[in-house]
C-alpha cells in the first residue's frame, strides 16, 4: 500500500465523483478556499457524464495531492470496458474518450487504485475491499469494514454525502446522514468510520448542490459542506456537446 504520511497538522481538502462538471469542480474550490485546506485528495471518477473532461483532468492533476482511481477514469482510458455500465454511462464513456486529450488519457490510466494511505486515514473509490463496490446500507459497509486498515476510510462512487459508522464494543454498523449541511462530524475513539464527501460534479441524494469534505486528521474533525454552482451552464454544455438529454436534467433534482 502507498503512504502519504505528514507530520505537521494539515487540513485536507476530500473531492470526489466529479464528473466533468467544470461548473461544479470551480465552485467548490472556490468555496474550500474561503475555509482553507492544505493539501487537496481525490477519490476518483475525475470523468464520465459531464462535458468538461480535459477540464476536469487538468485541474485534478495539476492542484490534487493525491488521487486515486474511479471506475470511470479506468473506462475512458482503456483499462477497462464499460459493457456493464448502463447505457447513460456508456454513451457518456464513449463520447468522453474521443474528448479527452491524450496527456489526459495517460495521466487517467496511471492513477492508483484504492486504498490509499494518507496520514491516518485511508482512501479508496468504492470500497476498502474492493474499488468497484457501492456502499449504499449498513450491511454492506458492516461487512466492508471488516477490511479496513485505519479508524477512518473515506470513499466515494455512490454520489450520497454522509457515510457509516461502526461503534465499539457492539460493532453495530449504522449510516451517517446530515439533516442540514454544513455539517461537523467528530470522530470517536472507538468507532471505525467510512465517509463520503458526497459527488462535487453529480450528485444523487436529492441535494442538486455540489458536495465536498475538508478532514483535520489530527483533531478527528471532518466537516461536510454543500455550495450553489451554474447548474444551467452547465445544463446547456452538456447539451451542446450531445449528450443525452437526461445527463443535463438530472443535475436540478440531485437524482
Amino acid at each position: 500500500m502507498t503512504r502519504f504520511i505528514h507530520r505537521v497538522p494539515l487540513r485536507f481538502l476530500i473531492l470526489s465523483d466529479i464528473h466533468a462538471n467544470g461548473e461544479a469542480l470551480k465552485a467548490v474550490h472556490a468555496d474550500a478556499v474561503t475555509r482553507g485546506f492544505d493539501l487537496t485528495l481525490c477519490l476518483g471518477d475525475v470523468v464520465g457524464y459531464g462535458p468538461d473532461p480535459n477540464e476536469a483532468a487538468a485541474w485534478v492533476s495539476t492542484y490534487a495531492d493525491v488521487v486515486v482511481r474511479g471506475n470511470h477514469d479506468r473506462a475512458c482510458s482503456n483499462l477497462s470496458d464499460y459493457d456493464s455500465f448502463h447505457p447513460l454511462a456508456q454513451h457518456s464513456a464513449a463520447w468522453t474518450k474521443e474528448q479527452l486529450l491524450p496527456c489526459h488519457v495517460e495521466w487517467l490510466a496511471q492513477l492508483p487504485r484504492g486504498p490509499l494511505q494518507v496520514d491516518n486515514f485511508d482512501l479508496v473509490h468504492g470500497a476498502p475491499d474492493d474499488e468497484d463496490r457501492y456502499l449504499f446500507d449498513a450491511e454492506e459497509a458492516a461487512a466492508s469494514l471488516r477490511h479496513a486498515a485505519e479508524q477512518v476510510t473515506f470513499f466515494g462512487h455512490t454520489h450520497v454525502q454522509g457515510g457509516f459508522v461502526s461503534r465499539r464494543p457492539t460493532g453495530s454498523t449504522a449510516a451517517l446522514r446530515f439533516q442540514t449541511v454544513p455539517a461537523q462530524l467528530t470522530l470517536e475513539e472507538d468507532s471505525l468510520y467510512l465517509l463520503n464527501p458526497g459527488s462535487v460534479g453529480q450528485p444523487r441524494d436529492g441535494d442538486p448542490r455540489a458536495a465536498y469534505c475538508i478532514y483535520e486528521a489530527h483533531t478527528s474533525v471532518a466537516y461536510f459542506y454543500r455550495v450553489e454552482y451554474d447548474i444551467r451552464t452547465a445544463q446547456e454544455k452538456i447539451l451542446a456537446a450531445g449528450l443525452p438529454e437526461e445527463l443535463a436534467y438530472r443535475l436540478a433534482t440531485g437524482r
